[in-house]
């Protein structure tokens, strides 16, 4: 079943994923506590330069490998520096976490977002021209028929790419992580690209359906013409099995409110079927990660990167 969900999602959003060897350019390098931080940079299929810091850890490996998304938060001037606990919230400081448990760390930006803006790079606030280029990122790919989320998928796998054919990397071990916008990365992303082994998608399980009804907004990668006419999030997570995800949910969470209901959809269309590939934790509390779950996350992710 996965793989026809799978193949069909694939097909409806034209995604090309990469599956080919990625040539990076190197363009810093900084020294830190248990790893080294180096800033590169790699072309989308569009010619595109994403930037991105990728945390190596110490020692020979071979390493698990995490691609960690960043989130949203209206904060479009925070991307990979935030994933990296250079600035913002520490609670999105993932990077360096899993760095020093042996983890190599890709953190991109996410076209967009800090130095993949058009109008302004780093980590500075430009609210109003950072709002239109995405609006406009999205506009002008509708109009033509294709997506946002198709540009944004198609580059993650590039991400996925450079990971697998590092020589640092255990290819059996890769993993994706994100919050939010993020963890919206990472449904696409894990359904979609078989090499991601385990995922953790955290404030990101709400149905489109359940969206509407609640008059929820939809970010606008999400902003799929006719996709629910065909799917919606379960058949994202069914596309991921028998492969690893952890859904982490909130009870006053807007954007994983009806976490419960696809579980439970999900258990149902797979009565008598080993369902021990989907995971889900529902905490107290709203939307932001806390220290709690920011501690769950980074211990799964250790424990579902380890070989049996």
């Amino acid at each position: 079943m996965e793989s026809t969900i799978r193949n069909a999602i694939k097909g409806f959003l034209k995604i090309n994923l990469d599956i080919n060897p990625v040539c990076f350019s190197v363009l810093e390098r900084y020294p830190e506590d248990g790893y080294e931080r180096l800033l590169i940079s790699y072309q989308s299929h569009d010619d595109d330069v994403i930037p991105a810091y990728l945390l190596l850890p110490e020692g020979e490996g071979p390493f698990p490998a995490v691609i960690v998304h960043h989130q949203h938060n209206g904060e479009r001037h925070l991307g990979k520096s935030e994933v990296c606990g250079l600035i913002g919230d520490p609670y999105q400081a993932f990077g360096p976490a899993l760095a020093k448990n042996g983890f190599v760390v890709l953190a991109p930006d996410s076209i967009c977002f800090e130095d993949r803006r058009k109008n302004c790079k780093g980590t500075k606030v430009d609210e109003d021209n950072d709002w239109m280029q995405h609006y406009n990122e999205m506009c002008y790919r509708t109009i033509q028929g294709d997506t946002l989320m198709r540009k944004v998928t198609e580059d993650a796998s590039i991400g996925v790419s450079l990971l697998y054919h590092h020589p640092l990397v255990d290819q059996s071990r890769i993993g994706t992580l994100g919050h939010s916008y993020g963890g919206n990365t990472v449904n696409f992303l894990a359904a979609l690209d078989e090499r991601i082994q385990y995922a953790c998608s955290s404030g990101a399980a709400s149905t489109f359906k359940a969206r509407m009804d609640r008059d929820v907004g939809i970010e606008m990668a999400s902003v799929i013409p006719g996709f629910t006419q065909q799917f919606d999030l379960e058949d994202l997570f069914l596309s991921i099995a028998p492969r690893k995800i952890l859904i982490l949910s909130a009870d006053e969470d807007k954007y994983s409110k009806d976490a419960d209901e696809i579980e439970n959809k999900i258990k149902n269309m797979l009565k008598n079927q080993d369902i021990s590939w989907l995971q889900h934790k529902r905490f107290s509390g709203k939307h932001a990660l806390t220290e709690e779950r920011f501690l769950y996350i980074l211990d799964w992710m250790v424990k579902n990167s380890r070989q049996d």
